[in-house]
């Protein structure tokens, strides 16, 4: 299949935040302009539009999506100059989604304009929370009113706002959770997406940890904060329809579900990952070694992921059940050439009985207790 979206990597940062293990840089701004040269060369790989022929055709793009790193750090001149650089290869289609990953720093009428003339469509906001005490836990540089003005002026604006919230920050409570979420509703934003802090190994939170300098919240807590987050936000309207996502109708993030769909996509930038349907290929995770070998006309390449069709189809599952919509075994066998019984059946009839998955017989999907544990239930599908 063609693919039909594109993620570009944007690999700049202000700072690095303490639990973040991304691919990025921060405070070498110096590095822009090699940057926007060597994604230049990467994209070379797409013909131009005057390039394209019936055999060759990769145009166009059903959605695309920028982020990194902090792809708003680089300005309202900096994204009009990516996007310079973008529409050569990949002009979206009619009604394309295209979103930005945004600090709410940002986030000036400047940046708003120079988004809306580049044909961005979506910003998702990394808000984290709305407490300044829990901002300062997550190391983030902005404030809650930061949020509060970033989110006005882009829905001022027309544009969808996605906003992130974090749960379990060190020092967070539940009552702290729902504070976030009730403030989340209140600003009118179309899309939540809640995370749970995670401890990434490398980064300084989990230097911290092993210290006995910061502590994870108690596993109870974290799943109290989850369910409090379901409870809220789907009484105020927005659906739950995958385990971190949550979208007001119609506003659920297309390109995200063109991931869960094991549908091909395109990738550039350090770090960032294409897919075929087989095979998922990640550029190298260094920024600089990255620019170094792309510009070099040398193998850019990180890790290359091939997987047999089993393993495709396995994937496909976990995906798949991560989705409030779950699975449905007449297309799921359409399109993997898999039977979902022959691969998971006696998981499927586990987990129903533990009450964690619903079965009606043409259609699987966790309950809320499955969706609670979802992670490891993995196990028990990919092998």
């Amino acid at each position: 299949m063609q693919p039909r979206s594109a993620y570009v990597h944007v690999p700049f940062c202000r700072h690095r935040c303490g639990y973040c293990d991304f691919t990025l840089v921060a405070g070498r701004d110096d590095l822009i302009d090699r940057y926007f040269a060597a994604l230049a060369r990467e994209l070379e790989r797409v013909p131009r539009a005057s390039e394209s022929r019936a055999d060759r055709a990769c145009l166009p793009f059903d959605t695309l999506y920028l982020g990194g790193g902090t792809p708003s750090h680089l300005g309202p001149d900096g994204l009009r100059r990516l996007f310079g650089i973008l529409h050569e290869r990949l002009r979206p289609a009619a009604n394309a989604e295209v979103t930005v990953e945004a600090n709410p720093l940002d986030i000036t009428s400047a940046f708003v304009t120079a988004a809306r003339d580049c044909g961005v469509t979506r910003v998702s906001l990394g808000g984290q929370s709305l407490d300044a005490a829990t901002l300062r836990a997550l190391d983030r540089d902005h404030a809650p009113e930061d949020v509060r003005g970033a989110t006005a002026r882009l829905l001022d604006a027309g544009l969808v706002v996605s906003l992130d919230l974090m749960t379990a920050a060190p020092g967070q409570s539940l009552a702290g959770v729902e504070a976030d979420l009730a403030a989340a509703i209140a600003l009118g934003v179309q899309h939540v997406s809640v995370y749970c802090l995670t401890w990434e190994k490398g980064t300084a939170f989990e230097s911290a940890r092993l210290r006995g300098t910061l502590q994870p919240a108690e596993e109870s807590i974290e799943r109290a904060m989850f369910e409090a987050a379901i409870d809220r936000l789907e009484a105020a309207g927005y659906e739950h329809y995958e385990v971190s996502n949550f979208a007001r109708p119609g506003f659920r993030c297309r390109h995200n579900e063109a991931y869960w769909d094991c549908r091909p996509w395109e990738a550039f930038g350090p770090g960032a990952a294409r897919f075929d349907g087989r095979t998922r290929i990640t550029n190298h995770r260094s920024t600089t070694t990255w620019m170094t070998k792309v510009l070099a006309g040398d193998d850019f390449t990180g890790d290359v992921d091939r997987m047999t069709d089993e393993q495709a189809a396995r994937e496909r599952i976990v995906v798949g059940l991560r989705r409030r919509d779950g699975l449905d075994r007449d297309p799921f066998r359409a399109a993997s050439g898999f039977d979902l019984d022959s691969l998971v059946g006696p998981a499927i009839a586990r987990w129903v009985v533990a009450g964690l998955a619903s079965d009606d017989g043409r259609h699987v999907w966790l309950t809320r207790p499955g969706l609670l544990v979802s992670d490891a239930l993995w196990a028990d599908v990919l092998g």
